[in-house]
């Protein structure tokens, strides 16, 4: 989940409709933040118009998908495990991680129409074909991915909602953890990044009641990145601005 662009924050609530006779009823969700940044240029402009439907990982939104059907993953994919990265920002870890790792198919979800515009420009320059974006909210891919499909997740500088009162807001709730941890395979890793020192203090709390181990066993398992890292544009002004990076490894129990 990228770190918002401001403090602009407002309800979007995602149910419009009753469901469909006989289709499971529609979620009631609030969504936090902001869906649409600056203008977007004429090339992202075209990016989206001509590259973000064939990038679909399957039917996720309700009004394509009102009976919530499991997506088939071995269509889409064929015999490559699959991957989830929530809240991919600008896209350069996830490109990296498909140029880095053909053997897997990596799914992205990001609501901010900006950064899906930025990926989808960098997924032409790399010309990687491995990866699959839901522009939208992660929950509602949780819906329709099927209960251990997913064979590793990354959770990168996520939005801090550094106040006390928004913590709730923070993807290391059980409303996010639970449903992760049912699309996750037994064994799979779970990769964790963040600079938010209270952010880290809760994933430490709140990932292992999910059903997740904390793989850490001396300080160089937190403080050193990944050895397959690209360094984000999230982390770059961490680093500026003198924050410490964590790198939290969990594994599915």
């Amino acid at each position: 989940m990228a770190r918002p662009m401001s403090d602009d924050t407002r309800k979007s609530p995602d149910q419009t409709s009753g469901p469909t006779e006989g289709a499971p009823a529609r979620a009631w969700r609030n969504f936090y933040g902001r869906r649409h940044g600056k203008t977007l240029r004429q090339t992202q402009k075209g990016y989206l118009d001509s590259d973000l439907a064939a990038l679909a990982p399957g039917a996720v939104g309700w009004d394509e998908n009102p009976d919530r059907e499991p997506l088939d993953l071995q269509a889409r994919f064929g015999d490559r495990e699959v991957w989830l990265e929530v809240g991919f920002g600008g896209g350069e870890h996830m490109v990296h991680q498909a140029a880095t790792h053909p053997e897997a198919a990596i799914i992205g979800c990001e609501p901010f129409i900006n950064g899906v515009a930025m990926l989808l420009g960098k997924i032409r320059e790399a010309g990687v074909d491995n990866l699959a974006v839901h522009p939208g909210d992660a929950r509602d891919l949780f819906d329709v991915l099927p209960e251990a499909s997913i064979s590793r997740a990354f959770l990168l500088y996520p939005d801090p909602w550094p106040k006390a009162r928004h913590h709730r807001r923070r993807f290391v709730t059980p409303e996010f953890l639970e449903p992760l941890a049912r699309v996750l395979k037994p064994g799979s890793a779970f990769r964790v990044a963040t600079d938010i020192p209270d952010y880290v203090r809760q994933t430490l709390v709140e990932v292992p009641k999910a059903g997740f181990e904390w793989l850490a066993e001396c300080p160089e398992d937190w403080r050193a990145p990944w050895d397959d890292w690209i360094s984000t544009r999230y982390e770059q002004k961490a680093l500026r601005e003198g924050r410490v990076p964590h790198y939290l490894t969990f594994r599915r129990r």
